[in-house]
């Protein structure tokens, strides 16, 4: 049987490697993936305490429904996120952090 200790284990290996990402990658679209792998590291560990917590021997159903609200949400900000990334190289022609230094054009 697999424990709640190696459920966070993972969710915490997986949020290390998508902050990683964040902190030494530069291209926008390697971040915005880190991004959303620390967002299902956090998920993962939110369904790991919502099935290990039992209440009258049934699991604890609370964790696992605030996981399908934080889903709906990244998919917008997927949408957005994806758009704006795309206007970014739309009027910049790159992916590259360090080339965006300003909000002008």
């Amino acid at each position: 049987m697999v424990t709640l200790n190696a459920y966070l284990l993972v969710s915490g290996l997986l949020f290390a490697i998508g902050f990683a990402g964040v902190l030494l990658r530069r291209n926008i679209i390697i971040i915005f993936m880190s991004l959303e792998l620390m967002l299902s590291a956090s998920n993962l560990s939110l369904v790991a305490f919502s099935r290990f917590n039992t209440v009258n021997g049934l699991p604890n159903y609370n964790g696992q429904i605030l996981v399908f609200f934080i889903i709906a949400v990244a998919a917008a900000e997927v949408a957005v996120g994806l758009a704006i990334i795309v206007a970014l190289f739309r009027a910049r022609h790159t992916t590259h952090v360090e080339d965006m230094n300003s909000m002008k054009g």
